[in-house]
């Protein structure tokens, strides 16, 4: 994960050598963004910008899946997701990496609410409710994916900033 701005996070997986190249470079142009317009990128043109460096490099390609996550202009949150040559989609949640199979259709349940019949919606995703969600999904998914890490690291964006937290995931 790299915080790249005080409202936006972003986040690769793939080759180490690509995640660190991007990484560097993305940091690079939001830099100098910074330093020519004196404000951070909004989370809308960080998205933007990963895509078309994305789309650059389509004839080869990083090896790389990555999202960016963040507050849009009228504070509501917002997630980009991305293919390796640079398409992206707005969603509201995605899983990626080795375990997205297992994570996504527990998320899909759980904050989109498929699949299921008499559900109270009105019920709202407090940020304890979703913190412990994305945790407990996390412990899940390691369980069952070996390449799932000893650790999950949330995120929780709001208009004062990121907070991040760490859980152990396995003690084995």
């Amino acid at each position: 994960e790299a915080v790249v701005s005080t409202q936006s996070t972003g986040g690769s997986v793939g080759f180490h050598g690509d995640v660190l190249t991007l990484t560097k470079m993305m940091d690079a142009r939001l830099k100098q963004y910074l330093h020519t317009h004196g404000k951070e990128m909004p989370c809308e043109a960080i998205a933007q910008m990963l895509s078309t460096t994305l789309y650059y490099r389509r004839f080869f390609p990083y090896y790389t899946y990555n999202m960016v996550a963040g507050l849009d202009k009228q504070g509501k949150g917002c997630v980009f997701s991305y293919d390796p040559v640079g398409s992206y989609e707005r969603e509201s949640y995605r899983a990626s990496g080795s375990a997205s199979a297992i994570i996504q259709p527990l998320l899909d349940n759980q904050i989109g609410f498929k699949n299921q019949s008499n559900v109270d919606t009105s019920i709202p995703m407090t940020r304890e409710r979703v913190r412990d969600l994305v945790r407990d999904i996390f412990a899940a998914a390691s369980e069952r994916d070996i390449y799932t890490g000893d650790e999950v690291e949330i995120a929780i964006i709001d208009k004062n900033g990121i907070e991040t937290v760490r859980y152990p995931l396995r003690s084995d």
